[in-house]
């Protein structure tokens, strides 16, 4: 009777390590995951700063593309 118990034990205990081994693989590749995601959120983040950058580069390039447009304008309604 002892032996049946200590067959079932044993057999519980090896299915519970494999359990555990296949568990750890899976929160390893779920760590670097998350690794790899904060990484992509970091560059994102980065990227969004440069859009700003160009973003408000290009309406001060558009601005005074404007103030030379009404400069040329006026310049040549004086000499008209």
């Amino acid at each position: 009777m002892w032996l049946i118990w200590g067959l079932v034990v044993l057999v519980a205990v090896l299915v519970l390590g494999a359990a555990l081994f296949s568990l750890g693989g899976r929160l390893a590749g779920l760590q670097r995951a998350a690794v790899r995601l904060q990484r992509r959120q970091q560059e994102a983040a980065k990227l969004q700063e440069k859009a700003l950058t160009l973003q408000r580069t290009v309406a001060d390039v558009q601005q005074q593309a404007e103030q030379l447009q009404r400069r040329a304008e006026s310049i040549k309604a004086g000499r008209g």
